[in-house]
């Protein structure tokens, strides 16, 4: 093996987000760039003699970037990479077979639910070895060792094809080909009843699965249709594409729109559901109804027990800051741990290593539990599923029948896409700075009841996050949280969370944002949001 050094300097820009680094595919294939990235990462992990998994979402510049990162891994010294068969592994898969074969972590190449194509997104992130993404300790180390680096070293041999499962050598590193599908769907039949979803489809139940031509296609189809025995069809967009079909892999009301459409016709399926880029999130509908990702984690908790996976009970529900406080009534009731943390997925990894909660949740459609380290929209399908299975009920009735019991979090994000940097931080600044005073002042009809910049202390290992985003609770049981995204990659996103309760025995049946219309004009007032952003309405309300 001839490897080859090639200086570089450390580049501006190269720092994660809530869930690796993301930038344009201009910005990522620009000569040098991923491949400084990714000696960054393995300067931080110690990689002789490691074993990684490699798997994407199949997006554009995929493929050569595999074929870049084999090519470093080997001149570093990686023993083994374990990589989906044409590069493709959607992320709880990824997680699940960085666990299940003992693998020192894994690199993950996607953006999400973010666009793909030539002038899309491309994202690249370090998983550890329990499967989930960097802890802000590894997260850091990959930032010094970018602030640092002066070169990164390669093969002069090209990387193997991976469109078969076989393993073949890169100098000294072996390279594994796996078929990505399998050892996921193994999982899954552990977790859930296959026969009772089996007979609740052979016995008339319909359901439509919008996988948005991304990575979860070849998944729902080899579990929806050939396992538990779904239509030919059930599947929609079921084939990944390099473009996404030219769509926006997000699963939520605007971007899966047409499964939406089709969910509130009165002959619609008796449940749809969506997933993303790279198999992580998850969209939830019924005959009529869309189920919020907060409500979806409380109803899951409430009845997780239905699952055989879950049937000894959860030892407690964690959720993101800007999740709705649904899940912590159910938590609660069950008498486990409730807990909120900051957003990203590797703030439930201590939770979940620890035994403390079973199921997590995020309010930008991530479900997940304890069988991965990873959000798992798919695994959410299929609790559902079983659910429906065993309570024999519509989804539209099983959560009626839960906010009867726990009243209803009437929920709704507000995203201002585009807005330049320098306002979105003016905003946030001024409005972190004025938290002291706000208690007690009267915001249009509400009364602010509490200001704080959210601060978080792991409980498991004591370390604290600060500066994590804005919670203000007004009288009535209302909420607003106000964040800026770390998942875009042009300009600012200002994601503005709103919740009001409406407990058992009131009104559930109130438009979602008539409902919010006071919490809805007291948060602008306070955050002077048309002020800093110029924008009379947010760019997308989900």
């Amino acid at each position: 093996m001839t490897i080859e050094t090639i200086p570089t300097a450390p580049i501006d820009g190269q720092v994660p987000g809530t869930s690796g680094l993301r930038k344009t595919v201009s910005v990522f294939s620009a000569p040098g760039y991923l491949e400084t990235y990714t000696q960054s990462i393995l300067n931080a992990i110690s990689p002789q003699g490691a074993v990684l998994v490699m798997g994407g979402d199949g997006r554009y510049f995929n493929r050569a970037a595999m074929a870049s990162i084999l090519r470093i891994a080997a001149a570093n010294g990686v023993a083994r990479v374990i990589v989906g068969q044409n590069g493709l592994l959607s992320t709880p898969a990824a997680s699940h077979l960085i666990r299940k074969r003992g693998a020192n972590g894994g690199l993950i190449l996607s953006a999400s639910h973010n666009p793909g194509g030539p002038k899309g997104d491309f994202g690249l992130k370090y998983n550890i070895a329990n499967g989930g993404p960097a802890p802000e300790a590894v997260t850091d180390a990959i930032v010094a060792r970018a602030s640092q680096i002066t070169h990164y070293t390669m093969t002069t041999e090209d990387a193997p094809d991976l469109s078969e499962c076989r393993e073949t050598q890169l100098g000294d590193m072996v390279i594994e080909v796996v078929d990505p599908v399998a050892d996921y769907v193994a999982l899954m039949e552990e977790l859930f009843d296959f026969d009772s979803m089996r007979r609740m489809i052979a016995d008339g139940f319909t359901l439509r699965f919008d996988a948005m031509h991304a990575v979860t296609g070849p998944y729902a189809t080899e579990i929806l249709e050939r396992r538990l025995g779904a239509p030919a069809g059930s599947v929609i967009n079921a084939i990944p594409s390099e473009d996404f079909g030219g769509g926006h892999p997000d699963p939520n009301p605007v971007w899966a729109k047409p499964l939406y459409d089709l969910m509130l016709r009165p002959d619609a399926p008796d449940f749809g559901a969506a997933s993303d880029g790279d198999g992580d999130r998850n969209m939830i509908l019924g005959r009529g109804i869309y189920v919020t990702p907060s409500d979806s984690l409380a109803l899951l908790a409430a009845n997780a027990h239905l699952v055989p996976g879950y049937r000894n009970g959860i030892a407690g529900v964690a959720r993101s800051m800007p999740t709705s406080a649904a899940s912590d009534r159910v938590a609660a009731r069950l008498g486990v741990e409730a807990f909120q943390t900051p957003t990203g997925w590797k703030f439930f990894g201590n939770l979940l290593d620890a035994g403390r909660v079973t199921l997590c949740g995020e309010e930008s459609a991530g479900t997940g539990s304890n069988h991965v380290r990873e959000k798992d929209g798919l695994w959410a399908v299929l609790m559902w599923l079983n659910i429906l299975a065993v309570r024999k009920c519509s989804v539209a009735e099983l959560v009626r029948d839960h906010w009867a019991q726990y009243g209803r979090d009437y929920y709704s994000r507000h995203d201002f896409e585009g807005i330049s940097t320098d306002a979105a931080t003016r905003l946030m600044d001024r409005l972190v700075a004025n938290l002291p005073a706000l208690p007690g002042q009267q915001a249009g009809e509400l009364t602010v009841t509490g200001a704080e910049d959210f601060c978080y202390t792991d409980p498991v290992d004591g370390s604290v996050s600060t500066g994590q985003g804005v919670i203000l609770t007004f009288d009535g049981e209302a909420r607003a949280m106000l964040r800026l995204s770390g998942t875009g990659t042009q300009g600012a996103t200002l994601r503005v969370y709103l919740e009001q309760y409406a407990p058992p025995g009131s009104a559930h049946d109130q438009d979602t944002q008539t409902a919010l219309s006071k919490v809805i004009r007291a948060t602008h007032d306070l955050a002077q949001i048309e002020h800093f952003t110029g924008r009379h309405a947010p760019d997308v309300i989900t």
